[in-house]
């Protein structure tokens, strides 16, 4: 069994610190960096693709909305050709830092209320999915076990790759439960360990009622954002080696 397992990174900008990235990047085998939209700015984004290139981390776009004040987490009706123009726009700034570290970006993976949103308008993920392909084909698009931005990709000619979330708390259908709501994150690093090990081993994770979900993922995310990330991946990443599960970037075992 092997999976790969990725975080959100490359979040703080200026003076603003988010995270603890030196602590998880060597943990984790993706790094999905933020683009300067929702977070993150040149010098952080430099310094995070060397960062990953250090600890062979593969190296991804995280893109999201224009947002800071919201941390791209709230929706923004867009037009098509502006999202369009603006995911071209960011995977276009993270590249020139992957060319400058000798490293080739390897997937995209939309960030927040971007992602969510083109879980379940299809629209929406076919206007995602046509930028990612538009700019480079060869790159692999990350989306919600399930989720219609995976059909829109697989329309799109890219390679895809189902997510699930060893940190996030889900609703019986398969969707992530609202930041909005209570118990919207795990509480715990034993907790995601656990829902980590579940997804890898079994395909299937305990919802927020108590209900068995059926998840089938190739990479299991952890967001940089939470409080004890780091802690998070460590304990993560041990409890799926011990469970025989080797952790690998994507199309690599």
């Amino acid at each position: 069994m092997h999976i790969d397992l990725n975080a959100d990174v490359g979040e703080s900008y200026g003076a603003w610190a988010m995270g603890d990235d030196e602590s998880l990047v060597p943990l984790v085998s993706s790094a999905n960096v933020a683009c300067g939209a929702h977070a993150g700015d040149p010098l952080v984004m430099q310094r995070t693709v060397e960062l990953a290139k250090r600890h062979g981390a593969a190296v991804g776009a995280h893109p999201g909305y224009a947002d800071r004040d919201g941390f791209g987490r709230r929706e923004l009706e867009l037009p098509a050709e502006e999202l369009r123009a603006s995911l071209l726009y960011q995977l276009g700034a993270l590249d020139a830092f992957c060319r400058l570290a000798g490293v080739q970006m390897h997937h995209v993976k939309p960030h927040g209320a971007l992602y969510n949103r083109a879980a379940r308008d299809g629209d929406l993920a076919r206007t995602v999915a046509q930028a990612v392909h538009e700019f480079d084909a060869r790159l692999v698009l990350v989306g919600l076990a399930g989720s219609l931005l995976l059909e829109a990709g697989r329309e799109a000619g890219l390679a895809v790759a189902a997510e699930a979330f060893a940190d996030r708390a889900y609703e019986p259908d398969g969707s992530l439960r609202s930041r909005r709501l209570p118990g919207a994150v795990l509480e715990s690093a034993e907790a995601a360990a656990e829902q980590a090990v579940s997804i890898a081993t079994l395909n299937r994770l305990t919802a927020y009622d108590g209900t068995t979900v059926e998840v089938r993922a190739e990479t299991i995310c952890l967001h940089g954002d939470t409080p004890g990330a780091a802690e998070y991946a460590r304990q993560v990443r041990m409890a799926l080696e011990q469970a025989g599960v080797t952790v690998a970037p994507l199309g690599r075992k």
